[in-house]
């Protein structure tokens, strides 16, 4: 079988994707410290949310679809409000 799509943008490896639960949206987290969000008709990137200081390793929408968490090479945690595209809080420890 053949891909259906091929998505471009980052400038490092991608370690991690998840579909919102909507199925509209893909986030990918890569090497390259940020985040893109991908509207998957489209297929075309929306935004790439910056603020990581490391590798992104891995990103999940909450079940509402609302907020999305990346985990980071960096030691931290963010929450991301997806309206806004902004961190709404870093979790560390």
């Amino acid at each position: 079988q053949k891909p259906i799509a091929t998505l471009t943008g980052h400038s490092d490896s991608v370690w991690s994707v998840a579909f919102s639960p909507d199925g509209l949206t893909l986030a990918s987290a890569s090497s390259d410290n940020t985040i893109k969000l991908w509207h998957l008709q489209s297929q075309k990137p929306i935004a790439t949310l910056t603020g990581h200081s490391n590798s992104v390793l891995s990103v999940a929408f909450s079940p509402d679809g609302l907020t999305l968490a990346s985990a980071s090479s960096d030691n931290t945690i963010k929450l991301w409000h997806l309206q806004s595209q902004k961190p709404i809080a870093t979790l560390t420890g």
